[in-house]
């Protein structure tokens, strides 16, 4: 008995050790393309191209410097477009996460005629690719009101490009975020919103106090899967925004694809606008771990 209890455990180490190896292993391979990127910033463009085609592509080696870099900020404002990502991204997380959650509330927990149509018609949504509605967006967009501030005054105007709400608010309400929170909430007894309702509470008390405080597995998925898309947005502000103080980020790269492309001005722009979102993650990791884990269980 004794023999086979230590071949067991003997075998479920070996299993371990395994498991670490590889991966490891994968930790490296996936990591390859962020080291080429931050060494090649490093290097100028003919030892880029001249170290590619061996090992030396991913060692700080030969004439390395930070020249790229100051290239980088004499070329485009950074600052000015790291604060247009960062103010454009935190608002799009925010507000999504408050009015995503206020329609899977009510598509989970309200009982109203319909919600089964209104929740497949938000789903169906999902098979529409954003390519195929942005020019008829940006014609939209180009005819809502709005507010100006112009001399001293407040105007009232037609047309949203060349803003920040422009690459805001059509990206606040979310299908597929609605479509996640709608499932998690369902898993939350219902017992709970009676005994409340039998307490006096109305049903925004009830979403703030009880379901909110209850999901934040769904909060931490939905918030990490909105950061992504909209720190990377290009084609929307691309066609909307011609203004460059207003300019996220992934615009700034087709400054440096000019008669010649500076491939080392290239990588040091894309390391710095990497590092960004590197930092949340890896400042995230366990909650985004166990949201995704929590939501894969529950949902």
């Amino acid at each position: 008995m004794t023999v086979v209890i230590q071949s067991e455990q003997h075998l479920r180490r070996h299993r371990r050790v395994w498991s670490y190896v590889t991966m490891a292993a994968l930790a490296v391979f996936f990591l390859f393309p962020l080291v080429f990127m931050f060494v090649s910033s490093l290097k100028p463009d003919a030892q880029i191209l001249t170290d590619v085609t061996s090992l030396r592509a991913f060692l700080p080696v030969g004439d390395i410097g930070l020249d790229n870099y100051a290239g980088v900020f004499d070329r485009v404002p950074v600052g000015r477009f790291l604060f247009n990502s960062v103010l454009v991204t935190v608002l799009i997380v925010g507000l999504g996460l408050i009015v995503n959650s206020m329609c899977g509330f009510a598509l989970s927990r309200l009982e109203w005629r319909g919600r089964g149509l209104v929740l497949a018609l938000v789903i169906a949504t999902l098979i529409v690719p954003f390519e195929t509605i942005a020019v008829p967006m940006v014609y939209w967009v180009s005819k809502l009101p709005t507010l100006v501030w112009e001399g001293g005054l407040l105007k009232y105007d037609f047309g949203w490009l060349n803003s920040y709400h422009v690459q805001i608010v059509p990206f606040i309400a979310n299908a597929f975020s609605i479509f996640l929170f709608t499932q998690y909430f369902s898993t939350i007894p219902k017992s709970l919103d009676e005994a409340a309702r039998i307490d006096g509470a109305g049903w925004f008390t009830i979403y703030r106090k009880i379901i909110v405080p209850l999901a934040g597995p769904a909060f931490a998925t939905v918030a990490i899967l909105t950061f992504l898309p909209a720190w990377n947005q290009y084609l929307w502000p691309l066609m909307v925004v011609q203004q460059e103080e207003l300019r996220p980020v992934m615009v700034g790269m087709q400054y440096f694809f000019q008669l010649n492309t500076a491939w080392g001005e290239v990588m040091a722009y894309t390391s710095l606008i990497t590092l960004p979102v590197l930092v949340v993650f890896l400042s995230f990791q366990r909650a985004f771990v166990s949201s995704v884990a929590a939501s894969g269980v529950k949902g």
